[in-house]
């Protein structure tokens, strides 16, 4: 899988600055060609980014309760209906299929594959499922002076499993998974009264330093995403991920379920700031 991940990299022809200046329509249009397969963090700067999860009909309910109940790591934007890949409430000709840049697809709980389409693979009972994204607020951190270092340096943001567990729906259950950017502690206060102001896309850090206090033993071994440097007077801010309906779906087994592959999200023509109370004034 990984192998096969690596060669669809190096095939996309599109680089990741090839997007600046993009509207997240166009951009769309060249993940649904396969142009490009890699992280959407900064594509299309002020618009909602969501994870993506797609189960058959008998999970959908359970699985909305369960981001009903978690609305910190899995806040709900999108809901298709059944066996519609169109999600219309998110932007225009947004083809749930062929939209996301990459894809992981899971059989009983296990990833089989990783594919920059699923149209194959779609079924009539199909539901699938947006949630909001860190990626969304990092547009607000950065306008008021915040840097972001997997944004400088084109990496795909760290993520963790920890024992912060989530409140069960039917088989859906299990620890949060957080993402994770170094800063400053002057910078951390300022994110997280920031990030207040973004409840779709996880508001505030749920921990801030010591790792090992939500079971993180390696902070230099992400479970998903990219090996981050710190630097001196940095210090760990965790927020609440997307991906935790990812790590929800080894404990559900569904018989398949597809999600985005990690840092490749949704880029939807829904403003980001149309979830926050007041965009930036700086």
């Amino acid at each position: 899988m990984g192998n096969a991940a690596e060669a669809q990299t190096a095939a996309s022809y599109m680089a990741y600055e090839d997007f600046a200046g993009m509207t997240a329509a166009e951009a769309r249009r060249h993940f649904r060609s396969g142009d490009y397969v890699g992280h959407t963090a900064g594509i299309a700067p002020g618009m909602l980014q969501g994870n993506v999860a797609i189960l058959p009909a008998e999970y959908a309910l359970d699985f909305a309760r369960y981001c009903q109940r978690n609305p910190q790591p899995c806040p709900l934007i999108g809901v298709s209906d059944t066996g519609n890949p169109m999600m219309h409430t998110l932007g225009d000709d947004i083809d749930i299929r062929s939209d996301v840049p990459l894809y992981r697809v899971y059989e009983n709980g296990e990833l089989v594959d990783e594919v920059s389409d699923i149209t194959r693979l779609w079924r009539d009972d199909f539901v699938a499922f947006a949630i909001g994204c860190s990626f969304s607020f990092e547009d607000a951190l950065m306008a008021d002076g915040i840097r972001l270092r997997h944004i400088d340096e084109n990496k795909t943001v760290g993520m963790y499993v920890t024992n912060i567990m989530t409140e069960p729906a039917g088989p859906f259950s299990g620890g949060t998974v957080v993402s994770m950017r170094p800063l400053s502690k002057k910078d951390a206060i300022r994110a997280s009264a920031i990030c207040a102001r973004f409840p779709h896309a996880h508001g505030q850090p749920v921990h801030i330093g010591d790792p090992a206090e939500i079971g993180i033993s390696d902070i230099d071994a992400p479970d998903w995403g990219d090996k981050t440097e710190f630097r001196d007077g940095e210090i760990p801010v965790f927020w609440a991920c997307g991906v935790t309906p990812q790590n929800a779906v080894r404990s559900a087994r569904p018989s398949i379920c597809i999600t985005h592959a990690p840092g490749r999200m949704l880029v939807t023509d829904v403003p980001a700031w149309a979830t926050d109370s007041k965009k930036p004034t700086s």
